[in-house]
């Protein structure tokens, strides 16, 4: 005879079961939907990088993407300009799940120019330790012997030399419609949207928004598809964090310590001081058709990598137009000028001048270069240039992902 009791417990015992039996098949319906929800997503992914693939193969010229049948993922492209750099917006999507994602793109360079200086003047003269490599064009083949002060004179230099012409390579027309005006949708900055308290954000899939902005911008983020504008002048703080915005004013400088990414378009004069470091891809660009004086001023242990350009003046404004750079500092990338530069630091890319010259505390010197290295092969692997010239268009790559 069974007890009551016993058959209480019995009733307790098959219902623990029958709740973990429940719980199991739940959790393993729920493992199951999750497996098929991150393997869509997996091939959306990967779909979405093939659609970034097919626009670089398809040199970025908008073309229609066929669906895969097999998976039913479909994918689209578009592509548009932020500033002088190329941008790829890539969508996969099926049903109502889509990944999106965006990237700055450019054409592999083969240019393997260390010197290119303009045929206007005398040849190019070196003092103390100098190494050039890569190809030279210069008003002479022969590189000549200075003396201006007591150290060692050391050339080293490998690659072809060979006479240049009287004017520089015509520059990107791009270049100058950055002047005439970008497409963009102005608006304050009180009417901006803050995902965070400090944090000002807006997506490359959105239009670009122009805001005016105080001389002083600090202690504030600004991150993605923003044109800050101001018809003076712009400083910008150690303490503001900009990443991939465009910056247009008459003037621009950079507070010493700063870091970010950045596009600074000046008429005027453009100022980096001490140990700002401008990350890849940056351009520093300054545009000067008037008889005024401009200026692009690298104060010491700063770092750009991208593209450092004067243009705009014509050879008789030679002088009034000038780069300067001085010791310990480090462009990474191309610098073209068509002004005069001084140039006291290493440059890893190529540099195109009207004309070098060098001050020391007794003395000027035109078309001198000193204790500098110019080489092409320490550019990095990774690095797609800023278009300076617009030169047939070979291999694209990714320069950098921005979403």
């Amino acid at each position: 005879m069974v007890k009551a009791h016993s058959l209480l417990y019995a009733i307790y015992i098959c219902l623990i079961v029958s709740i973990i039996c429940g719980a199991l098949l739940y959790f393993s319906n729920l493992y199951n939907q999750l497996n098929l929800y991150y393997n869509l997503q997996e091939e959306l992914y990967i779909q979405n990088q093939s659609v970034v693939n097919f626009a670089l193969g398809n040199k970025t010229v908008p073309s229609e993407i066929e669906k895969d049948e097999n998976s039913g993922i479909e994918g689209s492209y578009e592509t548009k300009n932020h500033g002088l750099l190329a941008l790829i917006l890539a969508k996969s999507y099926i049903g109502n799940d889509t990944v999106a994602s965006v990237h700055f793109v450019g054409t592999h360079t083969t240019d393997n120019t260390a010197i290119y200086l303009s045929n206007l003047s005398k040849s190019l003269f070196y003092s103390g330790k100098v190494k050039l490599i890569g190809n030279n064009q210069l008003p002479s083949t022969f590189i000549e012997t200075s003396y201006i002060n007591n150290s060692l004179n050391q050339l080293v230099a490998e690659g072809k030399r060979s006479l240049s012409e009287p004017q520089l390579p015509i520059i990107n027309p791009n270049f100058q419609k950055i002047f005439k005006g970008i497409s963009s949708e102005k608006i304050k900055l009180s009417d901006v949207e803050r995902p965070m308290d400090s944090l000002y954000y807006n997506s490359f899939f959105n239009p670009t928004k122009e805001i005016q902005v105080k001389s002083n911008l600090a202690n504030i983020i600004f991150k993605g598809n923003f044109i800050l504008r101001s018809e003076d002048s712009i400083r910008v703080k150690k303490n503001t964090v900009l990443e991939d915005v465009i910056l247009i004013a008459p003037k621009i400088t950079f507070e010493e310590g700063f870091k970010g990414t950045v596009q600074a378009f000046a008429t005027k004069e453009i100022e980096i001081e001490q140990k700002v470091t401008l990350n890849y891809p940056s351009v520093i660009c300054l545009y000067n058709e008037t008889p005024e004086v401009s200026k692009i001023k690298i104060k010491k242990e700063s770092q750009i990598t991208g593209a450092v350009i004067l243009f705009g003046s014509s050879i008789e404004m030679i002088d009034k137009n000038s780069i300067e750079i001085d010791e310990d500092s480090l462009v990474i990338g191309d610098l073209y000028c068509t002004g005069k530069l001084m140039l006291k630091s290493n440059v890893y890319g190529s540099v195109y001048t009207n004309r070098f010259f060098l001050k020391t505390t007794s003395s000027s010197y035109d078309n001198m270069i000193s204790d500098i290295e110019i080489n092409t092969n320490k550019r990095p692997d990774y690095f797609i240039s800023i278009p300076l010239f617009n030169t047939q268009k070979t291999a694209y790559g990714v320069i950098k992902k921005v979403l």
